[in-house]
């Protein structure tokens, strides 16, 4: 029995959820046709048949890279057609006979998880404020792998450990919250021990005159956002496939 839409969010899993709104005939979907795709391009559900499969799974792959929801347009012919509108994107296939679909494409992306170290008013805040961005913060925690983010700060108390472990995780952002001077100083220790801290950043956050804990855990936020759509941000997908049944 294939997983419901509830049960992949539940479980963390990134999927794209294909619905038909419009349809020309001759086709045999219909409008409120529904499919899943998931990462591996695997499609549960009836969104047109064979005919439309192919561009439903190419463009819904691209919806997962960009994270950006796109109303596709699939009209019969060999060539494609810009979009109409933002948002809209327009895929010629010849395997329609005459028929044309419209869907809409909607990416649900699991929340990227945050390893916060330490239990100090900063942390805390962080934690607090993460869960509308759309990041899954942990307090008291120490990186591992899969964690998008590791931010430490723990005033401190065993910044160089945690530091080590969010580099080893892999994680995509590493930042340290302290002074400069005390940052500076906690890199040295590490590059002394032959860790690089080439991606770590101290202060961490980006320059808004936060003065409150509040303002300096939004501001580190407002980074880990610009990291995540620095990632997302790719270049467009190429829009040709071959159907595996009629070629």
């Amino acid at each position: 029995m294939s997983p419901t839409a509830a049960e992949l969010l539940a479980s963390g899993t990134a999927f794209v959820e294909a619905t038909v709104v419009r349809c020309v005939a001759p086709t045999s979907a219909r409008a409120g046709d529904r499919a899943i795709v998931l990462g591996d391009g695997t499609i549960d559900g009836f969104v047109g048949g064979s005919c439309a499969d192919a561009t439903v799974r190419l463009q819904a792959l691209r919806v997962l890279e960009t994270g950006e929801p796109v109303l596709l347009r699939i009209v019969p012919g060999e060539e494609d057609g810009p979009g109409e509108e933002e948002g809209t994107v327009v895929v010629a296939n010849p395997c329609l006979s005459g028929g044309a679909l419209e869907l809409f494409l909607e990416p649900h992306l699991p929340a990227e998880r945050v390893a916060v170290a330490g239990e100090s008013p900063v942390a805390r805040a962080l934690v607090g404020l993460a869960g509308p961005l759309g990041f899954q913060a942990r307090l008291s925690a120490t990186a591992r792998e899969g964690d998008f983010a590791a931010v430490v700060a723990s005033l401190g108390h065993g910044d160089e450990e945690a530091l080590r472990r969010g580099i080893k995780a892999g994680c995509e952002y590493v930042g340290l919250v302290a002074s400069r001077k005390r940052g500076a100083a906690v890199l040295d220790a590490l590059r002394a021990e032959g860790v690089d801290v080439g991606q770590v950043r101290t202060p961490a956050g980006v320059d808004i005159g936060a003065r409150t804990h509040a303002e300096i855990a939004l501001s580190i936020l407002a980074e880990l956002v610009a990291v995540r759509r620095a990632r997302t941000v790719a270049p467009a997908a190429p829009r040709e496939a071959t159907d595996p049944v009629c070629g």
